[in-house]
């Protein structure tokens, strides 16, 4: 059955997050994380659900479409972003979707906002410069780069492999479909999200990562 818009979450803000001890625990940590977009990064699906032009609101911490619906991340994607960058983890995105222009634009428009508004005792960023500790575009935190176009995600991967030069050994994925388990034949580790990316999600795909390689 194909997926409703889910409900968009709330844009009041949320107390910033300690970050999980698994970042920092000394043990290895993937090279790099990729995320799918649709009903990963966000709940909905950019090719079907959204009806540019797009309109961001005053904050940049949601968009509205042609028809009047909001559009935003999960919770709790913004210290993720910042949480993994922080530890030196480079971020990518595979999407299959259909409309890959919107979903760049999508990441243009929502921005993240500073670390220390989400993380609590946040580096702010220290090793870019305080960087980190400033509002920035989503799309400038996927640093080992976007594949976002129609195809499969097999080919998502050998090109992100290509660009970074990262093992796909050393690749962690989170993506809500089941039959994208497929990129594990190059290797990847693949983790499985029900409702969106998460940080329990986040950790217990680095635990699985680390226990298919003997951590």
């Amino acid at each position: 059955m194909p997926k409703k818009l889910s409900k968009q979450p709330t844009l009041t803000g949320t107390a910033p997050t300690s970050l999980p001890s698994i970042l920092s625990d000394g043990q290895p940590l993937p090279r790099a994380v990729v995320f799918d977009l649709d009903y990963t990064l966000w709940p909905f699906w950019v090719d079907t659900h959204v009806y540019p032009p797009l309109r961001p609101n005053p904050a940049h911490n949601a968009c509205t479409d042609k028809i009047g619906e909001t559009f935003a991340f999960y919770d709790d994607v913004p210290s993720v972003l910042h949480g993994l960058a922080l530890a030196g983890v480079k971020l990518a995105v595979a999407s299959r979707t259909h409309a890959p222009d919107l979903g760049r634009e999508m990441l243009k428009l929502l921005h993240v906002p500073p670390a220390s508004s989400v993380l609590e005792d946040s580096s702010g960023g220290a090793a870019e410069g305080g960087k980190k500790d400033k509002t920035r575009k989503a799309i400038e935190f996927f640093d080992a780069g976007l594949e976002i176009y129609p195809s499969s995600k097999i080919r998502h991967f050998e090109a992100l492999g290509k660009k970074t030069g990262i093992p796909h050994t050393e690749m962690l994925f989170f993506d809500d479909e089941s039959r994208n388990r497929d990129t594990e034949s190059l290797g990847v580790t693949m983790w499985l999200v029900r409702d969106g990316v998460t940080w329990n999600e986040v950790v217990n795909g680095i635990k699985e990562w680390r226990r298919r390689r003997g951590v």
